[in-house]
């Protein structure tokens, strides 16, 4: 990895120019100069992080947010949520989010991507995308034994082999993983043995992007290994905007105006300008360039060069609360890491020495759930009836929206030990986290109006807002009525003592309920959209076209989780990886032709 200073990078001459060094920036920058035929620039925002305890060692997932490393981005006060803001983690940092994020490793099923092709976006389908999964990681089978001992199901052939991403079951996984399974299993919902295969649905155990042979985070700094002294990162640098030359025909993107400490400098690409900055700063980035809604750049006082009205609209994030439930205190817990010292420093030395404990994974216990599985015929009608009166959508994304209510994991279940900052003495804790994965509503993410367009975009995610957001609301509401029903069934009741965040009475009186809801929903650093893929309806559907260039500019595209037109009912980051992986391949097909 060749982190070199700023004089360096500002007199090197670059073929191609990659904003952001995260999931998707490294991933592609590392790609495009592997094999040493071109020379290629990255600008990251954020510094170098391999190293730190609370990237590397995951245990300590979560630790990193807030922190020096994230963004530390909040939306827009929410109308629907009593004026609150809602903070919206993203990782500041040389391989962005995947160095904060809380390793969880799972593909969508087959019909989230075929449904961006139904859209009219050839090659995003399922069949076309799987090959750049497997080739972003290599599986690590787990030891027979924990397999045996644990059931671990899975498809050897779903996987990759020799890409830069390490992914494993965890070596040691909780005692409630069982009951976890026992428990979904008498509740109808089946154990899934192939849940990167193409199909989420059910429950298993969750792989995650550790490297079993140091059992550190594994994330995309490791694909820097690819390149050679042709990969040039400049790190601390924050980009102004994208050069535009204008042309006969439009405009040509030609290079990066930027600042490092204060200072400005201009760097120039020959072939493309990638932007990578993510689904939050890359619509930012765009405006700031002059691209985008001329009613947003008006109110910035920036000149309109293109005018893209969907730069920025589209933003889809998974909703999530997270119950608390009181458990067994023989239990060992995630919080003794945080909450008991001469734990914490036991757990601290056996990782040091035998990379074993604790710290050495993260939560497993993953399901996916069909709201067919537990809402009642009737509730299921009103709902149909509700997405069938959505104002605004496109009668195409309408039907895609409303096949996934009921035949798709639409709701995440997730069980983890722990539950800091809860804490009593005497007492273990628990969450259940429960995640909507297919939101009706969308936001957007716009540039500050003047005098502060340079600021942090406005990110207006419309929390349960409008038509949309009640649909969202509701399906959370019956969701949690389900998530009640695995606390208190067997087997996972032999360890749950009570219920405490909610109460066991709000589980019983809806408007209580729909307010707890509505007071304790965050969200999943699941962004996506906000750059999306255009399809047949073109610059007035998305931002890019299927080979992910920018609609009226020559030389530049998008490239990471922004471009997704619809969101995925399953955590993004393998997902960011093959889209990376893709647009490489497709930047060096179209490369190749010039």
């Amino acid at each position: 990895m060749q982190i070199v200073s700023v004089d360096d990078f500002a007199r090197q001459s670059f073929d191609f120019l990659v904003i952001g060094g995260g999931t998707a920036g490294l991933a592609v920058a590392s790609r495009l100069a592997q094999g040493g035929q071109f020379t290629v620039g990255v600008l990251e925002a954020g510094g170098p992080v391999n190293g730190r305890e609370d990237v590397d060692i995951p245990g300590y997932y979560g630790k990193s947010l807030g922190s020096d490393i994230d963004w530390k981005f909040k939306s827009a006060p929410q109308a629907a949520l009593g004026g609150k803001t809602i903070g919206w983690s993203r990782g500041k940092a040389l391989g962005g989010s995947s160095a904060i994020n809380f390793l969880t490793w799972c593909r969508g099923s087959r019909e989230d991507y075929d449904a961006w092709e139904t859209l009219g976006n050839p090659g995003w389908g399922w069949n076309d995308l799987l090959p750049y999964f497997k080739k972003s990681e290599t599986f690590h089978a787990p030891d027979p034994a924990v397999q045996a001992e644990e059931d671990l199901r899975y498809d050897p052939d779903s996987f990759g082999s020799s890409g830069p991403i390490h992914i494993s079951y965890p070596p040691q996984i909780s005692p409630t993983n069982r009951l976890w399974f026992d428990t979904l299993n008498s509740l109808g919902v089946k154990t899934n043995s192939a849940h990167v295969a193409g199909s989420i649905a059910g429950v298993w155990t969750n792989m995650q992007n550790i490297d079993p042979r140091t059992m550190t985070r594994s994330f995309a700094t490791n694909y820097c290994a690819l390149a050679g002294s042709n990969l040039h990162i400049l790190t601390e640098a924050t980009v102004q905007e994208i050069v535009l030359d204008k042309t006969s025909d439009g405009y040509v993107a030609s290079g990066v105006r930027f600042t490092h400490k204060d200072q400005e400098y201009v760097v120039s690409a020959s072939k493309e300008v990638i932007l990578s900055a993510g689904t939050v700063k890359s619509p930012q980035i765009l405006e700031l360039s002059g691209i985008g809604n001329p009613e947003v750049l008006s109110r910035a006082g920036i000149a309109v060069k293109v005018d893209s009205p969907m730069v920025g609209e589209n933003v889809q994030e998974h909703k999530a609360i997270h119950a608390i439930v009181e458990v067994d205190p023989g239990l060992e817990n995630n919080d003794d890491l945080f909450l008991d010292e001469d734990y914490a420093a036991a757990a601290r030395e056996q990782f040091a020495r035998h990379r074993t404990g604790r710290l050495a994974g993260v939560f497993a216990s993953y399901a996916f759930v069909p709201l067919a599985r537990y809402v009642p015929e009737e509730t299921m009608g009103k709902l149909h009836s509700g997405a069938q009166a959505l104002p605004g959508l496109p009668a195409e994304k309408k039907a895609i929206l409303e096949e996934r209510l009921e035949k798709r994991g639409q709701v995440e279940y997730i069980f983890k030990l722990g539950a800091a900052p809860i804490a009593e003495s005497g007492k273990k804790f628990a969450t259940l986290y429960q995640i909507l994965q297919y939101p009706f509503s969308v936001g957007s993410i716009h540039v500050q109006p003047a005098p502060s367009q340079r600021e942090d975009p406005v990110i207006e995610p419309g929390y349960y807002q409008g038509p949309a957001g009640e649909l969202d609301r509701e399906i959370m509401l019956e969701s949690t009525r389900f998530g009640r029903d695995i606390l208190l069934a067997p087997f996972l009741s032999d360890v749950v003592k009570q219920l405490v965040h909610p109460p066991a009475s709000s589980y019983t009186d809806d408007d209580a309920m729909r307010k707890w809801i509505m007071d304790n929903t965050v969200m999943a650093m699941h962004a996506v959209g906000t750059c999306a893929l255009g399809g047949r309806a073109g610059i007035r559907g998305g931002v890019v076209d299927e080979r992910l260039k920018v609609y009226g500019v020559e030389g530049l595209r998008v490239v990471d989780a922004s471009i997704m037109p619809l969101q995925i009912g399953a955590h993004i980051q393998a997902t960011v990886y093959a889209i990376a992986e893709k647009a490489a391949d497709m930047i060096l097909e179209d490369t190749a032709r010039q």
